[in-house]
């Protein structure tokens, strides 16, 4: 009893061998267990090392299979076969045959062909790797070693060519893409580019007539390096390897580099096509390195070729591949693109900004009695047409008509409205209507070019005579005076509803405007921004006027074109959000002792009395050499006047820089100049004022007209 309880608590040991000849218990797992084993190994192998090593793997895993079954009976020693091997054996083909299914390719073809596809896709010159699959590869650990430099390659060449576009992308102008081509291409894929463009280059769809010119327009290379001693070495001798190209070359219709420019697709320098089309590009005395060591890629825009890029490599560093005229393509193509792209924009941007200029006057009157300064600034650099517009415009009796407006938008449209509205203020300030009907109307003009044409206007008549100045506005922000001294003042203006808007009526004020003080009309872009208000804007404009007239002292008015660069000085960095116009007008005046004024009756006597007070007013002035020429050209004015007028005629003298007669009458039509027959009594005033006046002119007025002419030089003395 003790010995069986002894016997039943000790450990089982190994199980004793089954007797000679009799099949193992356990030997069918076992077998199953190597062929999983070799299966694994198989389908790893075919995973990275292609199907010849999966293959192998399975074979192998059926020769153990069948080694063991045979050595079995022959061998008693060994045992019996294990009683779980043929399950193991269905298992492990089970596994070989889902690996070799998993292998194959998507289309169904045996997954050998991955081998070749691999071949494929290494650089051209070199033989497959060792190890990539197939009998005799190296073993490490039993299992293949996999070769995987060609992929690493494939993968450097997709990131540098998605860097390098992304570069040459990111420029805007002409000048931007050609530098983003050469730093990306330096010296990562090259050593040495040059890049031809056309010149000039093509526009749009524009047909260059004459010979193809191709312009060097930008070459780089790999710069110096710092020597450790604190010399320099070059690290390429760019003289001596690669002579200086030329500068121009003229494409023959027909010739090798046409063909080659023709055909689109980069080529090497090596090749048939290119040793003939390379010097006529760089010049006779230009040596092609020898070897794939250079590329020739022809610059295709949407429509034709535009330029050339040629790459070259130094003797010591690799030559180019095949796959690297696939990189230079897509660097040609995103180039060549780009190039269109900054010429379309270019063009785009010199029409718009031609347009802008052409609305806003190119030089300021110079009126008497106030001096003119204007500045315009674009919104942005790349955004140069706009809205805003001033004008200055001279007006009967020495007057002078200053405007500024602001059309909502910053597009062509808005530039092309600006433009109908200034023609129409200049219409009718040629009418001298007052401010507020000048306003009316252009109300009227905006509401039929469009029910959403809005903009702002500020309408102001200074009278340098009087002293005073007549403003009306239509929604704009007020003007400032600053006094001559010191004393920044924002005239207290109707503001008045916007133009466009229709139904409203408009007030003008009249206001004092004494000499040395200057007027400031400017548009909201000034003193409006993200940053601040308009009110804000107005009172930091009210404080620079006031911080810069200090600079000069009480007695002298700031200059005027400083005046102006110091308002613009107050923007910062992010408060332009809009256009800005700014005219500046300085008041100058005329002195009553310098103004003679006549009122003089329309009969027979009226010339010769115009004659007498004139020659009393240069004798006073000082300028008796003057008399005889103003006597005779008053006479016929005035003669002329007598003729038609019914209301007194008014005569004015203005002695200023030139000596301004003035002749007013309640006609309206305007004389004209004409050439008088022999056989006619009259029609020779005209002729006889245009010959001896300086300037003259005819201005109709909303009471009949003023006829006006200046003579002399310096009339002050």
């Amino acid at each position: 009893m003790g010995r069986a309880a002894a016997a039943t608590d000790a450990p089982a040991g190994p199980p004793a061998d089954p007797p000679s000849g009799a099949p193992h218990p356990n030997e069918p797992q076992r077998r199953s267990a190597d062929r999983n084993a070799a299966t694994g190994a198989a389908r790893r192998t075919r995973s990275r090392g292609g199907a010849a090593a999966a293959d192998a793997a399975s074979s192998t895993a059926d020769r153990r299979t069948r080694a063991s079954a045979s050595a079995s009976p022959a061998d008693p020693s060994q045992g019996a076969q294990h009683p779980t091997e043929p399950e193991s054996a269905g298992a492990d083909r089970n596994a070989a045959t889902g690996a070799s299914r998993r292998n194959r390719p998507k289309g169904g073809e045996p997954s050998a062909t991955l081998g070749h596809q691999r071949a494929a896709s290494e650089p051209m010159g070199k033989a497959p790797a060792a190890g990539a699959g197939g009998p005799g590869e190296p073993l490490v650990d039993g299992r293949p070693v996999i070769e995987t430099g060609s992929a690493s390659r494939e993968g450097d060449r997709l990131r540098f060519v998605g860097a390098a576009t992304r570069r040459i992308a990111r420029g805007i102008d002409l000048d931007e893409i050609v530098l983003g081509l050469c730093r990306a291409t330096v010296p990562t894929f090259a050593d040495v580019i040059l890049v031809y463009l056309r010149d000039p280059l093509p526009v749009g769809d524009e047909r260059p007539v004459g010979p193809v010119v191709l312009r060097l327009r930008r070459t780089d290379r790999i710069p110096e390096e710092q020597d450790t001693d604190g010399g320099r070495l070059p690290m390429l001798n760019l003289q001596a390897d690669f002579p200086q190209a030329a500068e121009h070359a003229e494409v023959r219709p027909g010739g090798p580099l046409a063909e080659v420019l023709r055909g689109v697709r980069p080529v090497f320098g090596d090749s048939a096509a290119a040793r003939a089309a390379l010097p006529e590009l760089l010049g006779p005395g230009h040596t092609v390195p020898g070897g794939q060591r250079a590329v020739l890629a022809p610059l295709r825009g949407r429509r034709r070729v535009i330029g050339a890029a040629v790459f070259f490599r130094r003797p010591e560093r690799p030559p180019f591949e095949a796959d690297d005229l696939l990189v230079a393509a897509q660097l040609a193509t995103h180039t060549a693109l780009g190039v269109d792209k900054a010429v379309l924009y270019g063009r785009e941007a010199y029409i718009a900004d031609a347009l802008q200029r052409t609305m806003l006057p190119e030089t300021l009157p110079q009126p008497t009695g106030v001096r003119l300064a204007s500045r315009y600034l674009p919104a942005a650099e790349t955004a140069r047409v706009g809205g805003d517009w001033y004008d200055a415009i001279p007006l009967p009796g020495s007057r002078v008509a200053l405007v500024v407006g602001d059309v909502m938008g910053h597009s062509m449209t808005s530039a092309a409205i600006m433009g109908q509205l200034r023609t129409t203020t200049q219409t009718l300030a040629g009418l001298d209507l007052p401010p507020q009907e000048v306003l009316h109307h252009l109300d009227e003009q905006a509401q039929r070019l469009g029910s959403d044409r809005m903009a702002t206007c500020l309408y102001a008549v200074y009278d340098p005579v009087a002293h005073r100045i007549m403003v009306a506005n239509a929604g704009h922000p007020p003007p400032v005076l600053l006094h001559l001294g010191g004393r920044a003042e924002v005239l207290r203006v109707p503001p008045g509803a916007p133009i466009g808007v229709g139904g409203v009526d408009f007030e003008a004020v009249e206001l004092d405007a004494p000499a040395g003080a200057t007027l400031l009309l400017y548009t909201d872009g000034l003193v409006e921004s993200r940053l601040r208000d308009v009110w804000t804007g107005i009172e930091q404009l009210r404080e620079k006027l006031t911080a810069t007239a200090r600079l000069t002292g009480p007695d002298h008015p700031p200059p005027l074109e400083p005046l102006c660069d110091e308002v613009l000085d107050m923007l910062g960095p992010g408060d332009r959000d809009d256009d800005i116009a700014l005219l500046a007008a300085r008041f100058d005046g005329i002195a009553p002792s310098d103004v003679a004024y006549w009122f003089l009756d329309p009969h027979e006597q009226a010339p010769g009395k115009a004659r007498r007070l004139a020659r009393r007013a240069l004798a006073r002035w000082g300028l008796e050499d003057l008399t005889d020429s103003v006597e005779l050209l008053i006479s016929e004015v005035v003669t002329n006047a007598v003729r038609y007028a019914e209301r007194p005629i008014t005569l004015r003298l203005l002695r200023t820089d030139v000596l301004r007669c003035e002749v007013g009458d309640d006609v309206p039509q305007l004389p004209r100049l004409r050439q008088a027959r022999h056989t006619d009594e009259g029609g020779r005033g005209l002729y006889l004022v245009n010959k001896l006046a300086r300037r003259w002119g005819a201005t109709r007025l909303s009471t009949g007209k003023v006829v006006w002419f200046e003579l002399g030089g310096p009339a002050r003395m």
